[in-house]
């Protein structure tokens, strides 16, 4: 920790040390995943990629055809039991990839240059991956009857991962406990975030994925029924959701830490901790 906070080299803190609007809050996501682009964008695009070839299957044995993949009557209940594992399986990626943002935003709130694979150590893996999973499960089901209680688990539950990697709170139990309790705080604006930052993002990907298929209806150009719309499809949206996913785990991450200055004084303890040339790092875990 102390070598993280004195020995390694000093930058321009892309983080504020500060309480932020909304919209300061989704810049500061983005500023985060630009920092750590290569490590979230890879990973990010796997976890996608798998999620598309997925549902790729699951749509072709109902069937259901590209490039909008309308149910007829018949099988509406296949299609919505496909929709829920979409967005079960979104749960669990961005819970996954907030591991890895949650240990990027100390450094960055911090100014301290870290490598990406230092941060790796910090991700707690393991943890993250059994959160991820947890999470997904129980978002099928909240997802599948309504959609409300899939509402109420994604506000609640966003921070859960980056305050296992930034907080520090090796049981994944108290990791929750602590995500949900922050989330909670003030009207619920980190879960109010979210949702927003979220829809915010679904309206990009639906631009990405689907987009260019209306732009080619404009020129007319018939698409509707090209073999090449079978892989062309989730790929757009593979690479929509690789951008998305990634941002929202850094919007997490960046909301923890907003919460904490907000609730908590982080700001304050950090820079007491600055005035008296103390450690940065090990105040970023104990000030909580």
């Amino acid at each position: 920790m102390r070598g993280e906070a004195a020995g390694s080299r000093r930058q321009t803190a892309i983080l504020p040390l500060r309480a932020t609007t909304a919209g300061e809050s989704l810049d500061s996501a983005v500023a985060l995943l630009r920092q750590r682009a290569l490590p979230l964008l890879i990973m990010a695009a796997v976890l996608a990629a798998g999620e598309q070839v997925l549902l790729s299957r699951l749509r072709a044995a109902v069937p259901l055809y590209p490039p909008f993949y309308q149910p007829d009557e018949w099988v509406l209940g296949e299609w919505w039991r496909i929709t829920a594992t979409g967005l079960a399986i979104e749960v669990g990626i961005i819970t996954l990839l907030g591991a890895f943002a949650g240990a990027a935003a100390g450094p960055a709130l911090l100014g301290v240059t870290v490598r990406h694979r230092e941060l790796f150590r910090r991700v707690r893996l393991g943890r993250a991956l059994l959160i991820a999973v947890l999470l997904g499960a129980l978002a099928w089901p909240a997802a599948y009857f309504g959609g409300v209680g899939l509402i109420a688990l994604f506000a609640l539950t966003g921070l859960v991962t980056p305050v296992l990697a930034m907080d520090r709170v090796g049981n994944p139990v108290l990791a929750v406990l602590r995500a949900v309790r922050l989330a909670g705080r003030g009207g619920m604006r980190v879960g109010r975030i979210r949702i927003v930052g979220y829809l915010t993002w679904l309206g990009i990907r639906v631009g990405l994925g689907f987009g260019w298929i209306m732009v080619a209806r404009l020129l007319t150009v018939n698409v509707d029924g090209a073999a090449w719309l079978a892989w062309a499809i989730p790929a757009a949206w593979g690479l929509a959701n690789t951008a998305a996913y990634a941002a929202l785990a850094c919007l997490d991450a960046v909301l923890l830490v907003e919460v904490r200055i907000r609730t908590e004084g982080l700001d304050i303890a950090l820079n007491r901790s600055r005035a008296h040339g103390e450690d940065e790092a090990a105040t970023l875990v104990a000030a909580r």
